[in-house]
Formats: structure tokens, C-alpha cells, sequence
């Protein structure tokens, strides 16, 4: 087989193999569906609104309950000590008195107990507050919903993105390393030929030169793979000792549908964040129906029973019942019934804006990602045969140079370009990928199926792997405590 005709990847893990750097191992490791339900598990920010959704919902079995009959009971129980005096008879002369008693002053002294007990029931006939309110309350939960769709669809493309943003700087890194190991044989070789006398010292300092650069470029890319695998465990709580590499020979195809205004028109119906903005106009049209329900009479029915009794001498127990309607209709209210309701619809054209702005943008951003998907289809092909090109551009260059037509920063520059080259097609393989998947989020179609139909281009057969430093960690992943119960 050619040199020519081997595939650019093959060829990158051929020329790490030879570095002995390579991080690809035969072990199998995780793949993206299997971190993907990880992070959905255990993701804080998409339990944080999953838990708010469920408070959303609560919030409308609060306001509901306001318009069910509201019941209550009550009862008291006294203990009282009474103590009065009467005068009896002639007044006894100024002063005089018996015992501290003014003569002629009859005195009594009387402990009386008594209970009580009273049920009240009221119910709501008409009362457009609360009303409006439980209105406002199941739209917010429509909104609240598409707002966790949202969350999980940005966390689906966060997982890919970091994913394979590991698999960019694995990439990245071998061809980093692989130049190095390149470029330090070529400062070897720079040496020896002048210790012989066949270069000049010049040439032995651009071969240092390019040697240092390839030096500081893997490093860099060292710790862009660190921070890469740290970033995945960031949505997952989990480490992985390895995760799956991208095959060699996946579909890079233009999206379907073909047509850009298509997916203009998917975005539409199915983006959740147009969704979301729009189910944020309805929210805010609810408070305006609250604002203006404070202009409006409220009625309920009523029904009350007391019973109560004591222990003092000729005296029985009393009940009293009562049954009616209260109404109530507010006359003046200062001007701030008025002003709410300005206020509220002042709000209910910013939602609207609001609206606009997202509709707008995400018009603006399906057209975008669908012209550069299909861009990265063309720069796939382009970076593939740019590797062809530059590796017979080396041969090339080494051959003038072993015949004195060509200079030692050639055969560098040629090497550089090489590598480089190398670079460019691994990131604008994943780079299509990416692409592929921030348009279906976009569009509102990213899920489940998306991320399983890119872990199919999976390669089970190797898997890139960090070693990283032993942490103790302890913890469960994700630790918020006991929940808090309703009492017994």
C-alpha cells in the first residue's frame, strides 16, 4: 500500500505509534449515550429545573385550592373569677368601715368556666382574582415545561460537545507530539551534519527554533486534553477512565431536510426557546386578566355554627347558626388598580418583544448553522486532501534537501505543515459533528435519537484515555440532603 493511499487518520496514529505517545488504547470505554443518561441523571442544573417545574406545578394546587370551599373550626375554653360588690341599705358614714368592707356593702366573689366551639365554611360563587390567577398558574406551567426541554436539549449538546472536544485534543495531541518527535530527529540530523561541515550553524537554530515551538504547542495541547476530560465530569459527577473515538469513516453528508427555509420552518414549530418566549406572552396576558379582575365584585356563600356554654348558676348553653352571601366591590382604590394594570400591560408588551427577538434569533442561527454544516462537509474533503498535498510536499522538500536545493527551514516548514494540516482535519471532523448537533438544537430536534444516531459512528474498539491524579471523593454525586416532609 502507498504512502498516498493510506487515510489521513490512518496515517496520524501511524506516525504516533511510531512517537510511542499515542493515547488510544484497546480498552473499551464509555461511549456518549452512556454519559449522556449519566448526565441526565445527574446533571445539578437540569435537576435544579426539574425541581422548579414540580414547584410550578405545586403553585397551581395553591391557587386552586383558593376557589374550593375553605373550612374551618375553632373552640376556646376560659376560666374566669368574678368579683363584684352591691350596697345595701342606708350608706354607712364616710370611713367607717368592717374587715375593709364599707358597713351597709354586700360583696361576691364567683369562678365561672365556660366553652366554646364554632365551624365556619365559605365558598367562592365569583371571584375573577383568584380566577385569573390559577389561569396565570397553568400558564406558567406550559412555560416552565418547554423551559426543562430546554435544559435538556442544552444539556444533550453540552455532553456531545465536551465529548468530542476530548476527542479534538486527543487528535490535537498526537499530532503535537508526533512533530515533536519529527522535528527533534531533524535537530539531530541538523547537528550532525554540522559537526561534518556539511550546513551552517544558522541552520542548527532554525531547527532549535521550530523544536521549541513544537515543544510549547504540546504542552498546550497536554493541557487542553486535562481540561477537556475535567469539563465532562463536570455535567456528569462522574470520571471516566476512557471514553469511545470517532470511526474513520463516518457519513459527512449535508443535513436533511436539503433546504435551508425547511429547517426555518422546524424551528418554528418545535425550537423550545421560540417556544418558551412565546409561552412567556401568555403568562404575562394572565396578569393583565388579574390586574383588570381587581375592578370586579367578589362573591361567596357562607355558613357558620357557635356553640357555647358555662357553668354559672341559671344560665344553659347557646348556639347560634347563620347562613348568607357576602359581596364586596372595590369603589376606590387610590389609582392602583389603574396603575397595575398599566403596569401589567406595559410587561405584556415586553413579553411580546421578547418574543420577536427570540424568533429573530433563532431564524438568524438555524440559516447559520445550516450554511456551516454544509461548509464543513466541503472543509472535511478539503483538509483530507490538504494532508495528501502537504505529505508529498515533505517528501519533496526532503529530497531537495538531500540534494542541497533546498535549506533546512524548508524541510521545517514543510513538516510544520504537515502536522498542522493533520490538525485541521481531525477539528474539522468534529467540528461537522458539533455542527450537525447545535442545528437540530436549534431546530428543537435535538434528543435521545440524535445523540444514540452519533454514538453509532462510534468506534468500540478503541478508546482514548488521562491519567489522572487519585482524588478521594467520598461524596455521593449529587448530595442535597433529605427532602423536607409534610408533617404526620
Amino acid at each position: 500500500m502507498s504512502r498516498s493511499a493510506l487515510s489521513p487518520r490512518f496515517r496520524l496514529r501511524w506516525v504516533s505509534a511510531l512517537a510511542g505517545l499515542s493515547l488510544a488504547g484497546t480498552v473499551h470505554g464509555a461511549d456518549l449515550w452512556t454519559i449522556a443518561q449519566d448526565a441526565l441523571e445527574n446533571d445539578a442544573e437540569l435537576a435544579s429545573a426539574r425541581s422548579g417545574f414540580l414547584a410550578t406545578e405545586a403553585a397551581r394546587d395553591v391557587q386552586r385550592g383558593t376557589l374550593l370551599p375553605q373550612i374551618s373550626v375553632g373552640g376556646n375554653v376560659s376560666h374566669s373569677r368574678i368579683y363584684s360588690s352591691a350596697a345595701q341599705g342606708q350608706e354607712a358614714p364616710q370611713g367607717q368601715l368592717e374587715g375593709g368592707v364599707p358597713v351597709g356593702t354586700a360583696s361576691r366573689d364567683d369562678t365561672v368556666s365556660s366553652v366554646g366551639v364554632s365551624l365556619e365554611a365559605e365558598q367562592a360563587l365569583y371571584d375573577p382574582t383568584r380566577q385569573a390567577q390559577l389561569a396565570r398558574a397553568e400558564r406558567e406551567i406550559d412555560r416552565d415545561a418547554v423551559s426543562l426541554d430546554v435544559a435538556r436539549q442544552q444539556l444533550l449538546f453540552n455532553v456531545a460537545d465536551a465529548y468530542f472536544e476530548i476527542l479534538r485534543a486527543h487528535d490535537i495531541l498526537s499530532a503535537r507530539r508526533a512533530q515533536e518527535i519529527a522535528i527533534s530527529r531533524q535537530l539531530e540530523q541538523a547537528r550532525e551534519r554540522f559537526e561534518v561541515g556539511l550546513i551552517a550553524i544558522t541552520d542548527v537554530h532554525e531547527a532549535q527554533a521550530s523544536f521549541d515551538l513544537s515543544r510549547a504547542q504540546r504542552i498546550a495541547a497536554e493541557s487542553a486534553m486535562q481540561v477537556s476530560f475535567e469539563a465532562l465530569e463536570r455535567l456528569t459527577g462522574h470520571r471516566y477512565d476512557s471514553i469511545d473515538v470517532l470511526e474513520d469513516d463516518i457519513p459527512i453528508v449535508p443535513p436533511e431536510p436539503g433546504d435551508r427555509e425547511d429547517w426555518v420552518t422546524l424551528a418554528m414549530d418545535n425550537s423550545p426557546m421560540v417556544l418558551m418566549a412565546q409561552a412567556g406572552i401568555e403568562v404575562a396576558r394572565s396578569q393583565v386578566d388579574i390586574s383588570r379582575a381587581g375592578q370586579r365584585p367578589v362573591v361567596s356563600a357562607f355558613a357558620t355554627y357557635g356553640w357555647s356554654d358555662s357553668d354559672r348558676t341559671g344560665t344553659n348553653h347557646n348556639s347560634e347558626s347563620q347562613v348568607g352571601l357576602r359581596a364586596s366591590l372595590p369603589l376606590y382604590t387610590g389609582g392602583s388598580t389603574e396603575a397595575q394594570i398599566r403596569q401589567s400591560g406595559f410587561a405584556l408588551e415586553v413579553s411580546q418583544y421578547d418574543f420577536e427577538a427570540q424568533r429573530r434569533d433563532t431564524v438568524q442561527q438555524v440559516r447559520s448553522l445550516f450554511t456551516r454544516v454544509n461548509n464543513d462537509v466541503e472543509t472535511v474533503e478539503a483538509r483530507q486532501q490538504a494532508i495528501v498535498s502537504n505529505q508529498s510536499a515533505l517528501e519533496a522538500t526532503r529530497s531537495g534537501y538531500e540534494v542541497g536545493t533546498r535549506n533546512i527551514v524548508d524541510v521545517l516548514n514543510a513538516e510544520q505543515n504537515l502536522f498542522n494540516a493533520i490538525a485541521d482535519h481531525a477539528e474539522a471532523r468534529y467540528d461537522y459533528v458539533l455542527g450537525l448537533l447545535q442545528l437540530q438544537l436549534q431546530a428543537g430536534l435535538l434528543g435521545a435519537d440524535s445523540i444514540q444516531a452519533v454514538n453509532a459512528w462510534l468506534s468500540e474498539e478503541e478508546s482514548v484515555s488521562l491519567e489522572l491524579p487519585d482524588e478521594a471523593n467520598d461524596n455521593p454525586v449529587m448530595n442535597i440532603g433529605e427532602r423536607p416532609r409534610a408533617p404526620s
